[in-house]
């Protein structure tokens, strides 16, 4: 299914149209992954069965249905076949779609797809330049391989979540953004390897660690480490150089105004908005040295101001004097925003009764305006007989058969 009014608009083809990607990932960071290549205009077809469902199908305790918030992110745009794996029949199904594939995603624990006779080396011999791309805790070698591991588990063994928080509290679980950094890199891992074989006429086995992903996120504290011997501590929403430099109370219940100031002539800027020039004159905060050793008494003079206004009124004075400030923002601020609209953030695609509604695009744009092959997530198994017959060349009664046997399923 094409974004509404994308024929009118004349909008070009998806730069990766034509590429064919088998999905075998679960959970949040594999199918992250598959979804960015899914609106970039890849065929993206899901394995999954009802022998092991994919956590964001199975009901929430939470929500209540079936179809939560994370399921109709992360497995829209792609088509859905029920393989059981557990079935021989259904293993050689898979072979057979990798063999007429261009890529296969899977987020298994490693060795998973090995004992099934559906590993690289395994793939590699009914297509051989296949290109799999794997996403696991801790990667494909070394003693801690086999290790499990989830988005807190990346950033805690990645160093990030030891310098998140606040000084005076313990390092903070964090979490989905943590599986979609790995799937973020594993989709770039996905289209370097397209562009390879594209040169060289081979295929590639890539190796994604999620912990590596998130280290790899901590580069300058690596290096203040190797070159001055510090180590890094959580600092809260303060930075280690300027000041101020924070997340500010305003009017209203949960509203909140981030400023940042970067100079004097920011921070003088700042004061005249708050009315209080004179303030930019205090020994206390005349530099920025000074503003950094005084920030809980500068705060608390701030606080004092940006809880009389309100966030967007906040924002729109200071930036108009030059001074970085914006409105924490909730999803239902997201949804109307006028700029995202603007920019087309965001993409009307029709749900399961045919009513519209807006689903996130990818953040960048191209110079021509380019389709988002975007849709709804597909119902269990949606798309069997269009891929087994008529990718595979399966007949309905060898279908019926498979499904019977519950090798489809």
């Amino acid at each position: 299914m094409e974004p509404v009014g994308a024929e009118e608009k004349g909008l070009r083809r998806a730069p990766l149209e034509g590429v064919r990607v088998l999905d075998f990932t679960w959970q949040a960071a594999g199918p992250f992954c598959t979804r960015l290549l899914a609106l970039m205009g890849a065929e993206v077809i899901k394995v999954e069965s009802r022998a092991r469902l994919d956590i964001h199908r199975r009901p929430h305790p939470v929500y209540g249905r079936e179809e939560v918030p994370s399921y109709e992110e992360l497995l829209a745009h792609k088509k859905s076949v029920t393989l059981n794996l557990k079935h021989p029949r259904a293993v050689e199904l898979a072979r057979k779609l990798a063999a007429v594939s261009d890529v296969i995603i899977e987020n298994f624990r490693p060795g998973v797809l090995d004992r099934l006779g559906l590993g690289y080396e395994a793939l590699r011999l009914v297509k051989p330049d296949i290109i799999m791309v794997s996403c696991s805790a801790a990667g494909q070698t070394g003693p801690e391989r086999l290790h499990a591991g989830y988005a807190p588990i990346f950033a805690a063994l990645g160093g990030l979540g030891f310098i998140t928080g606040y000084e005076d509290g313990p390092p903070v679980e964090l979490r989905n953004h943590m599986d979609h950094a790995v799937g973020l890199v594993a989709c770039l891992a996905t289209v370097a390897a397209l562009w390879r074989r594209k040169r060289t006429g081979e295929g590639a086995h890539m190796d994604v660690s999620g912990r590596e992903v998130v280290t790899w996120l901590m580069g300058e504290v690596i290096l203040d480490y190797t070159l001055n011997g510090r180590v890094g501590r959580r600092r809260g929403n303060r930075d280690e150089a300027i000041a101020p430099h924070n997340v500010y109370p305003c009017r209203g219940e949960d509203r909140w105004v981030s400023i940042a100031v970067g100079s004097d002539a920011e921070w003088q800027a700042l004061c005249r908005v708050m009315g209080w020039p004179e303030l930019a004159r205090d020994p206390r905060f005349s530099d920025g040295y000074l503003r950094h050793n005084n920030q809980a008494e500068l705060d608390e003079i701030i606080a004092a101001w940006t809880r009389q206004h309100d966030s967007w009124e906040v924002s729109e004075r200071l930036q108009v004097a030059g001074v970085a400030a914006v409105p924490s923002v909730t999803a239902a601020e997201l949804v109307c925003d006028p700029h995202l609209k603007a920019r087309g953030a965001f993409l009307e695609v029709k749900g399961p009764a045919g009513e519209l509604r807006p689903a996130v695009g990818l953040p960048w744009r191209f110079s021509e305006t380019d389709r988002q092959a975007a849709s709804w997530p597909p119902e269990l198994g949606a798309h069997n007989r269009e891929v087994l017959c008529g990718l595979l060349g399966l007949s309905e009664r060898e279908l019926a058969e498979l499904e019977a046997e519950k090798a489809v399923w």
